[in-house]
């Protein structure tokens, strides 16, 4: 039974709306974020027997290692971790600075990365375990405008149905979650901003609600990778798998996107 989480980006977004559920399901719950004052804030009700906050930078290595040292120190096994942590910055290709690359690839890519290395002893020693990357939509099918994104999480992707191949005869599950535009502060920052308006070119924006509930799915199924909604994950794929045709159709999805940006709830 999992009953020991790690997630990072708890304090915020689709990482704080899991914690939360998780806590109220009476799971024992490691929330870490790099911006700890936000975590004390956001958990200050709760208990420490059922939680325990950790600052944690992803892209240090060392880090991920003594705040998962602390999880074993204080229940003796992390049954699930959900590498939720993320970063967007919308840019054309033109405008990329290496900074910007580098954000982008040390966070989403090294930190998924580092965290599964880090809880993998643990999880080989009891034979048994369970992570959950925080892909996108974005990875399934390139979006213009934001290249950088999109190419950090087709790795997250990758890397991680990779894992799950190769793990699974330990006992140990790894599935990616690739969801359309959520309702969160990272969705608000796109708003106005040509450069991500494909990202508006859905019908609706998804709830954390729903990210959440797939992620239970997920713990209940093992599947490799998750797409929500299904048909907007499906038209992603063949637009992968078919990119001129797609191209043809960015201009009127983004045009339609941009017309939602300013009305998305």
């Amino acid at each position: 039974m999992n009953n020991i989480f790690m997630v990072t980006g708890a304090a915020s977004g689709i990482g704080q709306a899991l914690t939360q559920r998780l806590l109220k399901d009476g799971k024992k719950v490691c929330a870490c974020d790099i911006d700890f004052a936000r975590l004390e804030s956001t958990y200050a009700a709760y208990s420490a027997d059922q939680l325990l906050l950790q600052k944690l930078d992803v892209r240090q290595s060392q880090n991920w290692n003594s705040v998962v040292e602390q999880v074993l120190q204080k229940w003796q096994k992390i049954d699930v971790l959900c590498n939720v942590a993320g970063v967007l910055k919308e840019n054309w290709v033109m405008d990329s600075s290496a900074n910007e690359v580098d954000l982008h690839f040390d966070i989403n890519v090294k930190g998924t990365i580092f965290g599964t290395q880090s809880v993998l002893p643990s999880m080989r020693a009891q034979s048994a375990g369970h992570i959950i990357n925080m892909a996108s939509l974005a990875a399934l099918s390139p979006v213009p405008g934001l290249s950088l994104y999109s190419a950090s999480k087709f790795a997250v992707r990758s890397y991680s149905i990779s894992a799950g191949m190769e793990l699974a005869e330990y006992g140990i599950a790894v599935t990616a979650i690739c969801p359309d535009a959520v309702q969160t502060p990272m969705l608000d920052q796109q708003k106005g901003k040509v450069q991500a308006a494909l990202t508006f070119s859905g019908s609706r924006s998804l709830t954390t609600d729903e990210v959440v509930n797939a992620i239970y799915t997920a713990l209940k199924n093992k599947p490799l990778e998750m797409v929500l909604p299904p048909m907007r994950g499906l038209i992603a794929k063949l637009s992968n798998a078919f990119p001129e045709i797609a191209a043809g159709q960015v201009s009127r999805f983004r045009k339609k996107g941009m017309k939602r940006q300013t009305k998305v709830d």
